[in-house]
Formats: structure tokens, sequence, C-alpha cells
């Protein structure tokens, strides 16, 4: 899905922010604690008047992030273009050959494609006034930021499946699947790690965590597993039943939806371990805006941005905010956060991909 979203907001938000105060006479004030020489970065951003943003997370899930952001700055012009991972990623890198410029920042989800970029040397180093309040682990040497914390989840209908078969870890769900496979035949949806960045990305993490994972791959192709590359269409088919259990599902999609379906939507954190995802954003050596994405990067990694998308159900990095989380009160030990650095490119590597997509297929032809 692709869909450009230009959001001209011309008022002040009527919520007052104690960093990054939104009214008219202070839209264009250097926030609370930052060096006062941040005003050149400012007037520079607003002489570029222009913001290009590709993005991996639904427009619609961050509106309030982004008119919070153009409330401080209404002088910038803010495209953002969300699309699938692994289309943004192409698309990035066929404008990064044309040489003419690219994006201004580039926000994913899938974590491994963005930090190949980033080791690509795709990156400009940014030391944000920000990296002070963020843990070491969401902070690639100023290139790749981490800026949400979002448990990935099993995602269920409440009215269709029995409380007794809720699975409550991933050997829970491979047991259960094995044991019923013509109960849940067609019922079992996921990410298709073939076609989607996010989804390669969750289920290689998995195979790191555990063992047990290729016997829960098996357990799903018994059941005729249905693939998908967009997290919006297997909520909907959860909901209207056509599919009973998700696997894989990211976290603050599905509690977003389970708000208003509170009857139909079921979330699991798994016990034995939960992933945490944490979506990337880097400003590009070739954006054409830099400024004003030095900007919005700031905004992304300040108190206010960050309770923008904790609203949304997407976990902020900062410590300062974590008490108000979805994983709050889940004992550490069972969170497995995916760190930001180039452990990410394990996989990326050609011939471990092929190799593991080929591994994926047959463990889903039950071989």
């Amino acid at each position: 899905m692709r869909t450009k979203l230009a959001l001209l907001v011309a008022t002040a938000l009527t919520v007052a922010m104690p960093a990054f105060t939104a009214g008219s006479a202070m839209a264009q004030s250097v926030p609370a604690g930052y060096d006062p020489a941040y005003a050149k970065i400012i007037e520079a951003a607003n002489q570029e008047g222009a913001l290009s943003i590709y993005s991996a997370t639904d427009a619609a899930a961050v509106s309030e992030l982004l008119k919070g952001f153009e409330a401080l700055y209404p002088k910038i012009k803010l495209e953002y273009a969300d699309q699938n991972s692994t289309e943004m990623y192409n698309r990035f890198i066929s404008e990064a050959a044309a040489n003419t410029g690219t994006t201004d920042l580039m926000w994913s989800s899938a974590m491994d494609l963005q930090m190949k970029l980033v080791n690509d040397g795709y990156a400009q180093s940014y030391s944000s006034p920000e990296t002070k309040n963020i843990p070491d682990w969401a902070n690639w040497k100023n290139e790749a930021f981490g800026t949400t914390a979002e448990p990935i989840v099993f995602a269920y209908n409440k009215r269709v499946v029995p409380a007794a078969d809720v699975p409550k870890t991933h050997a829970d769900l491979a047991k259960l699947l094995s044991e019923k496979p013509d109960a849940y035949k067609g019922k079992v949806t996921s990410y298709d790690p073939e076609r989607s960045g996010v989804g390669f990305l969750y289920i290689t993490q998995d195979v790191q965590a555990s063992k047990g994972t290729w016997d829960l791959v098996k357990a799903m192709g018994q059941t005729g597993v249905k693939l998908y590359t967009s997290s919006g269409a297997m909520i909907e088919r959860l909901t209207s039943g056509e599919h009973t259990i998700g696997y894989n599902m990211i976290g603050s999609y599905v509690f977003e939806r389970q708000k208003k379906d509170p009857d139909s939507l079921g979330v699991v954190l798994p016990s034995d371990y939960t992933i945490v995802m944490s979506r990337i954003a880097f400003i590009p050596k070739g954006a054409k805006h830099p400024n004003a994405a030095k900007l919005f990067l700031d905004y992304l990694l300040s108190k206010e941005g960050q309770q923008a998308m904790q609203a949304r159900y997407m976990g902020s990095i900062r410590t300062d905010l974590a008490s108000a989380n979805p994983t709050a009160g889940i004992p550490e030990s069972t969170l497995r956060p995916i760190h930001v650095g180039p452990e990410l490119l394990t996989y990326l590597d050609q011939v471990k991909r092929l190799k593991f997509l080929k591994d994926w297929q047959k463990a889903l032809q039950g071989k």
C-alpha cells in the first residue's frame, strides 16, 4: 500500500506540550533544553520548506505525530508516503542509484533492511539533542535510531478460539496446531517472509531465539497457513473470523484494533520470550531537505513525539516513559529487544537468505 499524505496544519495544537510548545508565538522557538544554536537548523529547514518521509508505518497510525510536527513547523510542507517495507527499500535504492537526491528520512520496522542501507553508507551522521534521552541499544553511531519499543505478539479471535486453545508460548502454538490441524485448517495467518521485510526479520529472530521455531513452522504448514505482507489485511481477517490465530503480529496495530473491537480480538505476549522491535529512522546522505529531516527526527525522539506514538500503542524507547509501554510489568528476562546494529545483517547475506528461505519452504511442506 502506498499512501501520500500531505498534512498542512494551520492551527496550533490544543494540548500543551512542555518542551515543544505548539502555540503560534512559539512555533519557531528552540525547544527547551536545546542549544540556542539549534535556531540555525530551524531557519535552514524553513528555507528548505519541504520534507519527504518514506515509511513502513501506516499514515493513520501516526497522524497525531505528523500533525504535531506541522503545528510546530508550519513553513515545512510534509509529504509522507507509507508503503510495504520491501517496496520502500527498493524505491530508495532506485533513487540513490539515480544520484539526483533521495527522500529526506527513512523510517521502517524492517530493521534489518534499514541497517543494511546504513551499513552500505547511505546514512548521514547526526548528533540529535535527544540522544541523551534514549538507550545505547537504540542509537547506532548517530546514523540509525530506534524510535519505538513494540512487542511482536500472537493475536486471536476470541469468539472462535476456545480459551483452552489460546497459546501462551511459541511451543504452545506449535503443539496446538500439530494436535488440531483440521480444526485450524486455513485459520492461521502470518507475514510472508519471502515478500515482507518485517516478516523475514521476525521469523529469523525467532529461529535465533528458539530451536523449536522450525517445529512451529511445520505445524503452521500442516494447517495451510495464510501469508500476507500487510498487518491490516491480517487483522481484518482475524476480526471477521476468516482466520482465527495470527502469529508474529506487530503489537501496536493489534492493540489499536482491539481497542475498537475488544470482544473479538485477543492478544498474547508470549511468556517464553517476546520479541520487541523498534522502527529505525535515518537521514540519507542524499536527502534533499536534510535540515527539515533533523527537525523531524528530533521531534520523533522527543518526549512529546514519543507520547504521541505511545497513544497508538507504539512503546517508547525513552526510560522516562517506559512505564506506559505495552510491555510494562512483563519480566525483563522475557523480553528480547532487537538491537540496532550490524548483527541485524546476518540473514541479509544473499547465500544465507536464500538458504533460510529454502529451509522455510521445506518446513512448511513438512520436510
